[in-house]
Formats: C-alpha cells, sequence, structure tokens
C-alpha cells in the first residue's frame, strides 16, 4: 500500500508496504510491528489527582502492580521533577530492507561509524548502532532488519532526519559521487537563511543536510509531522519534560515548525515538530520506530505521563531476561517513545 503525499510543507517519501515485524529484546521495539499494535490497544488511563478526606491531594501511584512507583502529590511537583530529571535522546529506531547496503550508505556517504552489530536468530533480526561518537554520550541511529523483509511504507508522517556538517555542498557532491540519491540542491532553506541540501538513504529515508560547522552533535534531528502543533508542544514540555527551544512560522509555505529538546540545539539532538496548514492526521507506515530518551526513573516517568494526559502502552518495569528497565509512550499523534533507565543503558554499553 501506498502512503498518501501530504498536502503541504516538506515532503514526504513512501514506499511498498511488507508488514512482517518482530519484537526487539533490548531498548528498542522497531521489529515490533505486531507487538506494537498490541500495545496500542492497551489504553491507559489518564491518572488523576485523588483528595483525602481534609481535601488535600493524596498521593498517587502510577501502577498498582507497579511496587517501586514514586509518587507525586501535585501536577506541580510532577512537571518540577520530570524537568531536572537526567534525560538525553538515545537513539532513534527504524525499519530497514537491507542492512549492509544502509550501512555501507550511512558510513561511506554520511561519514557514520558502525558502533555496534547484534544479531537475534530466535527473534529473526538484526539490529545495527551508527552515529558520529559513542553511544553513552550521541545521539545515534538503530537500523533493524528482520528477515526477509526487503521493504517497508515509510507514510506520509515522517519526516527526515538532520545531519549538522562543515560544507553541505562537499557532502552532497560525496554522496552523489557513491552513487546517492540528491533529492534537493544545497541553497537557503524555505523562509530562512541556513544553507540545507535532502538526500536519500537506500530505503527512501530523507535526511536534511545543514550546514552547521563544528557541531558536537551532527546527527541532529528527528522531524516528524504533527495535526495540531500547540497541543504536540505542550505534550512534550509536560509529559516529557522537552522544552520548546524554538518555533517559525512560514505562512508563504504553509507551515509551522517546533524544535524540542533537552538542550540548546545547537549542541543537542532535537525533535523537529512540523505542522502544515490544514492537515491533521498523517499515515504513519510501517517503516519508522520510535525514539529512545533516557531517564532516571522510568516509575516515575510514565506517573507524569499519565498525569498530563499521555498513553502508556507499555507499563515501566525489566524487559525480560535483560533487566534493562523501559516504558512506552504515544504522543497526541501516535508517534512513540521508550523511556530507558539510565543506569540499565550504561550496563548495556559495558
Amino acid at each position: 500500500m501506498m502512503a498518501p503525499p501530504t498536502t503541504a510543507g516538506r515532503g514526504a517519501v513512501a514506499c511498498a508496504a511488507a508488514p512482517v515485524p518482530r519484537r526487539s529484546l533490548l531498548l528498542s521495539t522497531a521489529a515490533a510491528g505486531a507487538a506494537l499494535h498490541s500495545e496500542q490497544l492497551a489504553r491507559a488511563r489518564p491518572l488523576r489527582l485523588a483528595r483525602n478526606a481534609a481535601g488535600a491531594p493524596a498521593k498517587i501511584r502510577a501502577s498498582a502492580d507497579a511496587a517501586q512507583a514514586a509518587t507525586f502529590t501535585s501536577t506541580d511537583e510532577a512537571l518540577a521533577w520530570a524537568k531536572k530529571d537526567n534525560r538525553r535522546l538515545l537513539h532513534v529506531v527504524y525499519r530497514v530492507g537491507d542492512l549492509d547496503k544502509t550501512i555501507k550508505f550511512y558510513t561511506e556517504c554520511l561519514g557514520m561509524k558502525l558502533l555496534r552489530k547484534r544479531d537475534i536468530p530466535e527473534e529473526k533480526y538484526t539490529n545495527a548502532f551508527l552515529g558520529y561518537g559513542p553511544e553513552d554520550s550521541n545521539f545515534v541511529v538503530e537500523l533493524t532488519y528482520n528477515y526477509g523483509v526487503d521493504k517497508y511504507d515509510i507514510g506520509a508522517g515522517f519526516g527526515h532526519f538532520g545531519i549538522g556538517v562543515d560544507d553541505v555542498t562537499k557532502t552532497v557532491e560525496l554522496v552523489r559521487a557513491k552513487g546517492g540519491k540528491v533529492t534537493r540542491e544545497p541553497g537557503p532553506v524555505k523562509g530562512g537563511k541556513t544553507v540545507i541540501a535532502f538526500v536519500e538513504d537506500p530505503d527512501g529515508y530523507k535526511f536534511e543536510i545543514l550546514e552547521r560547522p563544528g557541531t558536537p552533535e551532527p546527527l541532529c534531528q528527528v522531524m516528524l509531522r504533527v495535526g495540531d502543533l500547540d497541543r504536540a508542544i505542550s505534550f512534550y514540555e509536560k509529559a516529557c519534560g522537552m522544552e520548546l527551544l524554538r518555533k517559525r512560522d512560514n505562512p508563504d509555505y504553509k507551515y509551522t515548525v517546533a524544535m524540542m529538546g533537552y538542550g540548546p540545539e545547537e549542541k543537542n539532538a532535537v525533535l523537529e515538530l512540523t505542522y502544515n496548514y490544514g492537515v491533521t492526521e498523517y499515515e504513519k507506515g510501517n517503516a519508522y520506530g520510535q525514539i529512545a530518551i533516557g531517564t532516571d526513573d522510568v516509575y516515575k516517568t510514565a506517573e507524569v505521563v499519565k498525569l498530563f494526559g499521555g498513553q502508556v502502552v507499555r507499563e515501566p518495569g525489566p524487559l525480560p531476561g535483560i533487566n534493562t528497565k523501559i516504558t512506552s509512550i504515544l504522543d497526541p499523534d501516535g508517534w512513540k517513545s521508550v523511556f530507558v533507565d539510565n543506569i540499565d543503558f550504561a550496563r548495556e554499553l559495558e
């Protein structure tokens, strides 16, 4: 099935669907189409503040069966905790049809390094982690290859990944020389001055190449389209503890973008939310998976998400056989994020 094109704003890509996903064993569930569907059906009820006999807010728990669940006495307390929690974007997870071909493109054309590779034959999938620095300090991509599946539907909701480079023109020339596809030649961004270009990887995922000399975090953006920008901003600020770093409206091109993250945009990877005028829903396809975010406490994180109307699709707790604690949530547009315990994640990298 082909995803419908977007009606405005920055373009989307789509390819033929082949939904044969598997569940990932570690931090991601990029291979988890069927499992994700079942998780989405398990709607979590919003958590409301109870009051005791004296009328004061009673302590609340995120889950009756989560013995380690923390409590908050007010939404202000929950919001303050989320803002000071030790969070950062860890990796972005998505599916590819030819792992070796994609690794070759990312390393030779985009300058990434293959950080590690993991094959899970009993689950019939392989993961590869690539980026511009160690996983304990850099944002990276996690590619998932499901045995025998060579095509996915990217959908119209996913936008692009962003990579900051010293010289956009030289990067585009290298991509072209290696046989890569250039979909937008170097030039100023619509409605701005930053020099950008667009290229596509072998699966059709778009990469925005931004001229940003000396950036400490070259893999700098994940762009997703949303149907209500103010609603999305509020969710990521309150439920996820992010900051609105900047917002830019482009009426000439009928779209608005908001940069959300856990630190300055020039030093950290960010989530770029795009609202195209008049478009409230997007077909997501089955290719893009999720963003993983580090946290000091997955139990408190799930509680905060529920307090602010978010949907927890996997209750906080350890993954079977690994004991890495995670919790999975959906934003108002259905985009998934997985919060991962910081100490457990560090242990996985040892």
